[in-house]
């Protein structure tokens, strides 16, 4: 007889990832948060139900709001808060662009159709230094983005950023270049590497790729 395992909770979820991304540990939060290390491991490892209490001090040690860690703002989009005081926006060089798009996630796609200009967001990977996503075939990065000559690519825009809702700061970075379906079986072994797993499922597997001919971004921050 195996024993029940049981699974995190949506809250459980939220506090790990959050934790994790601000690089904590567990026994960290829970110092900060001023919570014992083994009940904070419970929360993220099971569909707890902490105390109003317990929820404020660990939103307050994670730099959130109560109502994000509880996925309040979860249909909401980012950036509705006020702009924190003395903002400051600062230009990105390559290297800084490529630093912070490098982990991978969530990014948009901007292209033109013939009905007219059209953004899709995609999950990436960066790999051998282009962007790389999967889509499937005869869909509209497929059929409406291929030239027809040998050789010649349509450009897109590509889009990446990331807002934190408790500093009002954020970054956002921007690539062009020429979108290359990948169809010969080196390249497709190569982009298989990259380890793109598209979050909409599905039969996605046309490998596509964007090498950056231009890219910037900006990053905004508060001064005090």
């Amino acid at each position: 007889m195996t024993g029940h395992r049981t699974t995190p909770g949506d809250l459980g979820r939220r506090v790990s990832r959050r934790r994790e991304d601000l690089g904590l540990t567990r026994d960290q939060l829970a110092d900060h948060a001023e919570i014992d290390t083994l009940y904070l491991a419970y929360l993220e490892e099971t569909p707890a139900v902490p105390s109003a209490g317990t929820v404020r001090r660990l939103a307050t040690a994670l730099g959130v709001g109560v109502a994000e860690l509880l996925g309040g703002t979860v249909d909401l989009p980012p950036g509705r808060g006020r702009p924190a005081a003395g903002p400051r926006l600062d230009r990105l060089d390559a290297a800084e662009c490529l630093r912070l798009i490098a982990p991978g996630g969530v990014g948009r796609v901007a292209f033109n159709e013939p009905e007219g200009p059209v953004v899709l967001p995609v999950n990436y990977a960066v790999h051998n230094g282009a962007v790389v996503f999967r889509t499937a075939f005869g869909g509209p990065l497929d059929d409406n983005l291929r030239t027809g000559v040998q050789g010649a690519e349509f450009k897109v825009a590509f889009q990446v950023d990331r807002i934190d809702e408790a500093s009002r700061e954020g970054w956002s970075v921007l690539i062009r270049g020429g979108l290359h379906h990948v169809v010969t079986g080196d390249e497709q072994a190569d982009a298989e590497t990259s380890g793109v797993q598209p979050w909409a499922g599905g039969d996605r597997e046309l490998y596509v790729s964007i090498t950056p001919a231009e890219i910037g971004g900006r990053r905004i921050r508060h001064v005090l």
